[in-house]
């Protein structure tokens, strides 16, 4: 099961940066951007996982003997997910804002702006 995670966490971090590299609008830059971010969420949730393991919520009946998830790496996904929005928000929010001001988002034309 875990090697399964591993192979989509791969495919997709390498779909993801092949859209990035071939992508020809910032729009669909930032889509592949969160495909290939994606691929992190599943290989931290595969480094994590255990089989038969319990959720990290202790209870009184739990011994000491049982397996568990560890809280860490759920932890690490849910901070990766929030940046990702955020970093999302932020690239569209910026492609908006170039193709309102420049006309395009084409970055090839955009190529062309001094600053």
């Amino acid at each position: 099961m875990t090697y399964l995670a591993y192979a989509v966490a791969g495919w997709l971090f390498l779909a993801g940066s092949l859209g990035i590299a071939r992508s020809r609008h910032l729009v669909q830059a930032i889509v592949a951007l969160s495909i290939a971010q994606s691929g992190t969420y599943v290989l931290l949730l595969g480094v994590g996982f255990q089989r038969h393991a319990a959720a990290p919520v202790f209870t009184a009946d739990m011994t000491i003997r049982s397996a568990v998830v560890d809280p860490v790496v759920q932890a690490m996904t849910l901070t990766d997910i929030v940046v990702s929005a955020t970093i999302t928000a932020l690239l569209a929010a910026l492609a908006v804002q170039a193709a309102k001001l420049h006309g395009t988002a084409d970055p090839d034309d955009l190529r062309t702006l001094q600053g």
